[in-house]
């Protein structure tokens, strides 16, 4: 099932499909609702250039201390 925008609703909000799909992707990434792969695939494009639409918004990727510690036990057990 896809979703559907209007081609009206799209030109009145003076966005693309694919300028939409971005902005919506960047702002559910943001708000915590979408990893980041999968707002990359919702808006169709590669982590690259995911990356540098979220820059151009200031959203940052999202890494924390959890993340860190997690990151370490993996290096940890690959180098055994």
């Amino acid at each position: 099932m896809g979703i559907r925008i209007s081609e009206d609703l799209l030109q009145q909000a003076k966005l693309t499909k694919e300028e939409f799909l971005i902005e919506m992707a960047v702002h559910l990434y943001d708000l915590g609702r979408l990893t980041m792969g999968q707002a990359r695939r919702l808006a169709q494009i590669d982590q690259i250039r995911f990356q540098e639409e979220m820059a151009k918004r200031d959203v940052y990727i999202k890494y924390d201390v959890d993340d860190l510690m997690e990151d370490l036990k993996t290096i940890e057990e690959l180098e055994k």
